[in-house]
């Protein structure tokens, strides 16, 4: 059970080695407000608190539990019958002591989304099921599966936010989906499902205000400046499961594919769970694999190791074989423009590799290095095979470590001011 897992500051370790902790018992201490705590996921043992590999690289503090035959649920996981009596800002501390992020791949920290200042009034909540990027299908199956809950989840989060009206945009692709949203929705309900068209990458939020409000979020804004929140359908029924059935986000669906697997398949996934348990449930490899993916072709992250564990914004992992995988050397830069053409934030991709490859980070941010969502649309279409995003990802590290170390000079010299 990694102890980061979302945006901001990761959790604080709050149970020792030797400890025994139920299924859903909070583990790890939220640190902060844009933190979240950790839950365990199964009952057991506590066998080691130690850094151990994780999906985003590196290692990270984890807690290993082992089980012991029983899973039943922690004594503070209690359901709550009137969930309609909840406030605001009831609904707003569930969530946040459930642990929930989004579920999309961002995993941004859930309540503080639903948190925006007075001066940002929303009047609509978007929820993401357009699920845009190739082979993922966690999604798709949940609006099939458990539409009523994922609508419930969103009456909660229009409440949180005291807006007007709540969409769910999903691709129109997906039309079974999309009529089963729609049969599930209340007589004269305030929700809206639209079938949106499919157009990659329109699962990002800025993409999904404009196709279905019509509305531009400024460069460098949020979608709270344009007066909406976005979550995913996903997010929505963990929302619903917290302030229904108190439970705290400790499993997800997450999609199991590609080619070399024997079975591609869609699992309820508990957090923690190693990749290389999930490939055993879903047949083992039977093709010589190239490449493991964690999320989808576009967007997600290579693995050195299966070994490493499910966390909460794990949508899929893909397993690519060896004529999947492009492995020529880039070319210089042919100045053909196709990755301006493509880039959903109408940047110039080529003009901020050169600046990052320069270490002229202060410029390439003054050119739209922030505002890059990292899609990959610039990368696909380049027909000199440049590593665009792999240096837009390296300009923005180099970015945060300036500001680091230049905010920390200055409480430095403000320390011998004083």
């Amino acid at each position: 059970m990694p102890l980061r897992q979302a945006l901001g500051a990761p959790a604080e370790p709050i149970v020792k080695v030797g400890d025994e902790v139920g299924r859903g018992q909070k583990i790890g201490e939220a640190n902060g407000f844009v933190s979240v705590p950790v839950h365990a996921s199964i009952g057991g043992k506590v066998t080691a608190v130690s850094r151990f590999p994780h999906p985003l690289g590196g290692e990270q503090d984890a807690i290993v539990i082992e089980g012991e035959g029983d899973d039943s649920w922690h004594e503070s996981v209690q359901p709550r019958e009137n969930v309609e009596a909840l406030s605001g800002d009831d609904i707003k501390n569930i969530v946040r002591e459930a642990g929930l992020v989004g579920l999309g791949g961002a995993a941004f920290p859930t309540h503080v989304k639903l948190s925006p200042p007075e001066s940002k009034p929303i009047d609509t909540a978007i929820l993401n099921g357009a699920e845009c990027e190739p082979w993922l299908t966690a999604d798709h199956r949940l609006m099939n599966e458990r539409p009523e809950g994922i609508l419930r989840g969103l009456e909660l989060i229009t409440r949180a936010l005291g807006c007007e009206r709540g969409i769910v945009g999903i691709e129109s692709n997906k039309l079974d989906a999309v009529e089963s949203m729609r049969r599930a929705l209340s007589p004269g309900s305030n929700i809206k499902v639209v079938a949106l068209q499919v157009k990659y990458p329109q699962g990002a939020e800025k993409q999904l205000i404009s196709a279905i409000l019509g509305r531009r979020v400024p460069a460098g804004g949020l979608p709270m400046d344009v007066g909406v929140v976005v979550q995913n359908v996903g997010t929505s029924l963990a929302v619903y499961d917290a302030c229904r059935h108190g439970r705290p986000l400790v499993e997800r669906v997450v999609t199991i594919t590609g080619t070399p697997l024997s079975r591609p398949t869609n699992f309820a996934a508990r957090i923690g769970t190693l990749l290389s348990g999930l490939v055993d449930e879903a047949g083992g490899l039977d093709g010589d694999t190239a490449k493991v993916v964690s999320g989808g072709p576009m967007m997600g992250i290579t693995q050195f190791t299966l070994d490493v564990p499910v966390i909460k914004g794990m949508s899929g992992v893909l397993f690519l074989g060896p004529d999947e995988i492009d492995v020529l050397p880039p070319e210089p830069c042919i100045r053909c423009g196709h990755c301006v053409h493509a880039c959903p934030m109408k940047l110039l991709p080529t003009t901020i590799e050169k600046l990052v490859m320069a270490e002229r980070i202060d410029q390439a941010v003054a050119t739209g290095l922030n505002d890059c969502m990292e899609c990959g649309s610039c990368a696909y279409v380049c027909p000199s095979r440049r590593r665009l995003v792999h240096y837009f990802k390296f300009g923005k590290y180099l970015a945060y470590q300036r500001k680091k170390a230049a905010l920390e000079k200055s409480e430095r010299e403000k320390g011998k001011g004083a």
